[in-house]
């Protein structure tokens, strides 16, 4: 053997040891891979039931808006038909009312000036009366 191939023997044995140091990691990153397809394949299992529970739950949910939807449609109808009701309650026994109110306080004033002038009258005539009363003089 000659040099040359003493020498390339050499080289051949640590490229081998070299591969060999080198496959251990490879061989545990490769495990590694194999636990993370593993645990993938657990959480997309578990996550499937869930994904589907929650998109039951978002058409229920969708469902009971538009039923909220509905209500409050009609709950804004029902509010503009009261208050047309109110505008037409006010607008016929409103103008009566007031109408009553003012001839009510119109006879009201009649009445306490009759009283005013009766005590007045009245006073007047205590005061004449007792003017008459006094005896003359001689």
């Amino acid at each position: 053997m000659t040099g040359g191939d003493i020498a390339g023997l050499i080289a051949a044995g640590v490229f081998a040891i070299l591969v060999a140091i080198t496959a251990v990691p490879l061989w545990k990153l490769g495990r590694v891979f194999d636990s993370t397809s593993e645990a993938i394949k657990q959480a997309s299992d578990g996550l499937t039931p869930i994904l589907d529970e929650s998109a039951s739950t978002l058409r229920e949910a969708n469902h009971q808006l538009a039923r909220v939807d509905t209500i409050t449609k009609d709950v804004a109808e029902v509010t503009g038909n009261v208050n047309a009701l109110v505008a037409l309650t006010a607008a016929t026994v409103g103008g009566p009312l007031i109408k009553l109110a003012g001839f009510t306080a119109g006879v009201r004033a009649v009445l306490v000036a009759g009283r005013t002038a009766d005590k007045a009258g009245a006073a007047v005539g205590r005061s004449a009366a007792k003017r008459t009363k006094r005896p003359r003089s001689k």
